[in-house]
């Protein structure tokens, strides 16, 4: 094992940790990522070829941290040829497959990568190789010689161990189904009618699915309109009846109003991460519309399709919204599903021989963390959690800090739940990349704007009245403990 201890270890390198590495390159950080893939690749399964970003191009990995990188995406729009026809496009929204490229070409260049690394391991220990344990513990304490993480990764050509002072998780979110694809596949890629898989694989077997006499899209959102609009067009005549089932209660649109979008804010985070874990997760239900919705232009383009096809006599098939999937079975040759009408409270049952699951990602617990579990601070699990089997949640500090002194362990992307629905969201990433490496550097090297909105979250400080005798009856008692870097960020607003 190298005794080289790292300042800032990354496992994982999405866009989220790929701009933190763009951002801690010019600090003169001795800064790793690790990466079990042996490239960069940003959903190849849902490339369309007209599909864009749905954030302006300013949300690339570096500008709203520092306008000047030279991994802006504008940077690279000039050195691959291509900077005046993006201007005379006159669109902010760079193509899908454009921004995959852009951060391939990034990854390329900007050092520290290791790609090929498989984590599988994370341990605590001083920095003399003693054992460390919880901060105050053994002797380990948290100062410039304190303790530190011992990462191990599995390569093709054996193992090899990292040490660092800090870690950003960046390991994404996984595909998410209410039900078993896997068992209700018919056979592999290339063969069988019989077809199920998630909206992330959807690309790789699109021909299979074209040629069934009828396909399923379940699920709501932008990647579940793109599908069955892609399946709807390419049918034509011939092809397979496209069906559409979701359990939202309409096919909603992606509100884009500019006090709306003031949501993924600074002031917005503060707000959000203050409530109780209840009310946080309340509101995430209520705010499916902000980024969860469908882009207005392209739910015209599929009204206009269905009506081109009823023109023609063509069957428009099955679009249904408020059901919910409660099961899927192999039924012969087809697959049957068990849906409930969520209006009526009626069951009923529909045939498929393909099924796309278009329901979304959902954030994980590595394993490589059972070494530190003990040192992590978890969220008291909530009764719905239990009956819903979800994993444990991180009680993620307003620093994006997740270890139990909330100085070291930072995530990306795993806090919607604390942090609300700035956390997926592309634009937000080099802010909370400015924001981790105050906390790797101890000083504030990219500017963090604290204020955006012109609106106001919550009652003022100065206009606020007592609780009403109902609340104070009955106070919320899924309020978490603040944490040492929650004051901290309280004192600095």
């Amino acid at each position: 094992m190298s005794g080289k201890i790292h300042d800032l270890l990354g496992v994982g390198i999405g866009p989220f940790n790929l701009g933190l590495a763009c951002l801690a390159e010019p600090l003169e950080l001795d800064a790793v990522f690790l990466d079990a893939r042996e490239g960069f690749a940003w959903h190849h399964g849902l490339m369309f070829d007209d599909a864009t970003i749905q954030v302006p191009f300013l949300a690339d990995l570096v500008t709203l941290a520092d306008p000047t990188s030279r991994y802006s995406f504008l940077s690279y729009l000039k050195q691959v040829g291509r900077l005046y026809p993006f201007y005379i496009r006159e669109n902010f929204q760079p193509l899908r497959a454009e921004y995959d490229a852009y951060c391939r070409w990034a990854s390329e260049r900007v050092g520290g990568l290791r790609w090929g690394r498989q984590v599988v391991d994370v341990r605590r220990e001083t920095a003399h190789g003693a054992g460390g344990g919880p901060p105050g513990e053994n002797g380990g304490t948290d100062d410039e010689d304190g303790p530190v993480y011992r990462v191990t990764a599995i390569t093709s050509d054996g193992t090899e161990t990292f040490r660092a002072r800090h870690l950003a998780l960046g390991i994404g979110t996984t595909p998410w189904s209410p039900v078993d694809t896997t068992s209700l596949d018919g056979g592999s890629p290339h063969g069988g009618r019989r077809v199920a898989l998630h909206a992330a694989d959807y690309l790789h077997r699109r021909e299979q699915l074209l040629g069934l006499d009828s396909v399923t899209v379940v699920g709501s959102g932008q990647s579940a309109a793109e599908i069955y609009h892609d399946l709807l067009a390419a049918s034509g005549h011939s092809g397979p009846r496209v069906d559409w089932i979701t359990r939202s209660p309409r096919f909603f649109p992606m509100e884009y109003t500019k006090l709306t979008l003031e949501m993924t804010s600074p002031e917005y985070i503060d707000h959000f991460h203050g409530l109780g874990a209840g009310k946080r997760d309340r509101l995430l239900r209520d705010q499916r519309s902000l980024y969860k919705g469908i882009d207005a232009e392209l739910i015209n383009e599929i009204h206009d399709l269905l009506y081109r096809r009823s023109a023609h006599g063509q069957d428009t098939g099955l679009l249904v919204a408020a059901t919910t999937l409660e099961g899927a079975t192999v039924d012969g040759a087809g697959i049957r599903l068990d849906l409930h009408c969520d209006d009526t409270e009626r069951a009923w049952q529909h045939h498929t021989d393909g099924l796309v699951m278009a329901t979304g990602y959902s954030p994980t617990t590595p394993r490589f963390l059972d070494g530190i579990a003990s040192e992590i601070d978890w969220e008291e699990p909530r009764p719905e959690q239990a009956r819903e089997g979800r994993p444990r949640r991180y009680r993620v500090a307003r620093d994006h800090t997740i270890d139990l002194a909330h100085r070291r362990v930072h995530v990306q992307n795993a806090e919607e739940h604390t942090h609300g629905l700035s956390a997926p969201d592309l634009g937000m990433g080099a802010m909370r990349n400015s924001i981790i490496l105050r906390s790797v550097t101890g000083r504030e090297v990219y500017p963090v704007e604290s204020r955006i909105a012109f609106q106001r979250f919550g009652a003022p400080a100065d206009e606020s009245r007592p609780a009403r005798e109902t609340d104070q009856a009955r106070p919320d008692t899924s309020t978490e403990r603040r944490t040492p870097a929650d004051q901290q960020a309280q004192e600095a607003r």
